[in-house]
């Protein structure tokens, strides 16, 4: 009996947990083994036509537990806002308007940066309810990337919506 113990000790070290204390789900060693292959899947598990469940487990998957998500924009009044979340904040936030409306995010072209193992990433992106429908947002996302234990965790994301003001620089929207 001690042995069984010990060995489950031992092991419990070894499994990584979200904030709520719950093991991270595993993903697909596919879809974190490269820059490109992290990111579809972050632009994938989050697109979907009105309805259709996302696959929350997948989107846990790909973060790290201690990961932010942080948009920044203006409120009502014209001010500068910023909104950091954890992912299930951003579930519990973006959840139900995947449900109601649809979402598809299309990444259009990023710049990419890796020292050591971390890789910082500015992704040109736009948005839709339907897959062929009208664009009803462009944006940046900045995405941090850490490379660890044999794949790719999302440390970080800030996005901003694209504005008249602020448009996406050129050099954005081209794959690289």
């Amino acid at each position: 009996m001690r042995k069984i113990w010990f060995l489950l000790l031992l092991l419990a070290g070894f499994i990584e947990m979200n904030a709520q204390g719950n093991p991270l789900p595993e993903a697909s060693p596919a879809e974190v083994a490269s820059v490109d292959a992290i990111v579809k899947s972050l632009y994938d598990v989050i697109s979907g036509p009105a309805g259709q469940a996302r696959n929350w487990n997948k989107f846990r998957s790909l973060f790290r537990p201690e990961a932010r998500l942080t948009s920044i924009g203006k409120d009502a009044a014209g001010k500068s806002r910023l909104l950091t979340m954890a992912q299930e904040d951003y579930i519990r936030n973006a959840g139900a308007t995947f449900m109601e409306k649809g979402f598809f995010e299309k990444e259009l072209g990023r710049s990419t940066e890796k020292y050591g193992d971390m890789v910082h990433l500015l992704s040109a992106y736009e948005t839709r309810f339907t897959p062929d429908g009208k664009i009803e947002a462009r944006g940046v996302n900045s995405i941090q990337l850490l490379q660890k234990d044999g794949r790719y965790w999302i440390v970080n994301i800030m996005w901003v919506k694209e504005t008249p003001e602020n448009p996406i620089p050129e050099k954005l929207l081209k794959k690289g």
